[in-house]
């Protein structure tokens, strides 16, 4: 690792990424453009450009950005505040910990600004619960309360939270109480269609017991990967597709409407393989008032299920919503290519947001009750607090530092061998270029209107481009 990576990950110095590396000025000039490299020896450091000329005659190197054309409105990047994630991080030194969440969320840092979190446990929690946990059914839901929340995860989010502002949280079910299962179970099982009124009132009940801790969720997934039980092996639920559309047209989005509640519902949660079903769900009018979005995973199928969607739906918002890298897989601190080739097909098929999976995990990915093997977007080792980031993360700075809120993706063509890019057009009127290169060395040059730009990208590397 660079010495600059150790100064930051190491010492967990109040120093930020940026700094570390190479000063990361914000206050670009309007008619200049600079650009940032990750590669085999180099972390977000920034490169020299040539400068620009006047364009010729198009090659087969070249990218071609095109800002006329203009796509979906970002919302953020971000990762899971999952139950094992606030725990890590409560463990920390407040200094440390102070630390390590600027780097995370800060303006000066990977300025993430999505977060998820969870209602109840997930497979990356200390043990299973509920917010309502009985042996016997509760339908009055008497028995609710989030205290297990106010011990770490409230608080966690409440300083991630004074760290950045806009921080746009939303949050996922893996079980219902296990009562409302005919299971009895909180792992695996299926939902009982009887307790579907009960399961709105938790929803909301969690709603503003959270707004009373000073912690506003503004979106909801009806159940984390709906059409799967996990056979049993963790928190989850299996739930067919009338149901769900049962539970939100007549309870959960009448609910919501009911207490004057702005947070919105995103279906599915779940792989695109499943884009039929929610093209069936949308189909229904009295479902489809109460929606805004569908969420998506990664593990099953092609991204461009969600552009099948968009066609179909254009009202309807695609957001990506979890995955994560594997720690036993030797790349895991290096696979940032492959991760920014991930991300930039994702973008480029309509998504407004890209949330990875636990925000931190130890080692060996705990804590974990589940059978998969997920690590963090940084670990934190369990002896030394040592903090080491993975590929996915020097992937996502690259889109996260510079990509703001309210930026379009805008057009960008050009078909280059082991080449992949994504452009996109700020509020402020700026404009950014992410190349990722999976192959050899190479040369290419992007171009905008009359004006190109030559670069040389290392192998194996992300380069963005801001201007």
């Amino acid at each position: 690792m660079p010495q600059s990576d150790r100064r930051l990950f190491i010492k967990l110095a109040a120093t930020t990424l940026a700094a570390a590396n190479t000063p990361f000025s914000w206050a670009m000039p309007a008619a200049g453009a600079r650009a940032w490299v990750t590669s085999k020896d180099r972390r977000l450091a920034e490169m020299k450009l040539p400068g620009w000329r006047k364009a010729g005659a198009g090659g087969p190197t070249r990218i071609q950005i095109d800002s006329t054309q203009r796509y979906q409105e970002i919302l953020g990047f971000g990762a899971a505040f999952t139950d094992a994630s606030c725990y890590l991080l409560s463990e920390l030194d407040p200094e440390k910990r102070k630390a390590l969440l600027n780097d995370l969320v800060g303006p000066d840092g990977l300025r993430l600004s999505v977060g998820r979190t969870c209602i109840g446990a997930s497979d990356y929690s200390r043990y299973p619960y509920s917010f309502d946990d009985s042996t016997d059914p509760d339908p009055d839901l008497k028995r609710f309360s989030i205290e297990h929340d106010c011990e770490y995860i409230l608080p966690m989010l409440r300083e991630a939270q004074k760290v950045n502002q806009d921080l746009f949280l939303f949050s996922s079910p893996w079980s219902p109480p296990g009562w409302m299962k005919a299971s009895g179970s909180l792992l695996g099982g299926s939902m009982r269609k009887k307790y579907l009124p009960a399961y709105a009132q938790y929803f909301l009940k969690f709603l503003q017991s959270y707004s009373d801790e000073g912690v506003k969720i503004r979106a909801l997934t009806t159940q984390n990967e709906i059409d799967t039980d996990q056979d049993g092996r963790m928190p989850a639920a299996l739930w067919g597709q009338e149901y769900e559309i049962d539970f939100i047209k007549n309870h959960l989005g009448p609910a919501l409407e009911g207490a004057s509640l702005d947070t919105k519902i995103w279906i599915l949660d779940h792989n695109y393989n499943l884009w039929g079903r929610v093209m069936d769900e949308l189909s229904d009018p009295a479902l489809c008032k109460y929606v805004d979005g569908v969420a998506w995973h990664g593990y099953m199928g092609k991204p461009e299920a969600m552009a099948r969607v968009h066609e179909a739906f254009p009202a309807i918002n695609n957001y990506w919503t979890e995955g994560g890298p594997d720690y036993k897989n030797p790349d895991y601190a290096t696979d940032w290519a492959k991760w920014s080739h991930t991300f930039t097909g994702i973008l480029r098929n309509w998504a407004r947001c890209i949330v990875g999976w636990n925000l931190v995990l130890d080692e060996k990915g705990r804590p974990n009750i589940g059978p998969f093997s997920c690590g963090g977007l940084v670990t934190l080792d369990s002896q030394t607090h040592e903090v080491r980031p993975s590929g996915q993360y020097w992937a996502i700075a690259h889109f996260s530092k510079l990509v703001q809120r309210g930026a379009h993706v805008i057009g960008s063509q050009g078909a280059l061998n082991d080449i992949d890019h994504v452009a996109f057009e700020n509020p402020d009127g700026s404009r950014v270029l992410v190349i990722t290169n999976q192959g050899a060395e190479q040369k290419v040059e992007f171009a905008e209107g009359t004006r190109t730009m030559e670069l040389t990208l290392d192998p194996g590397s992300i380069t963005t481009l801001h201007w």
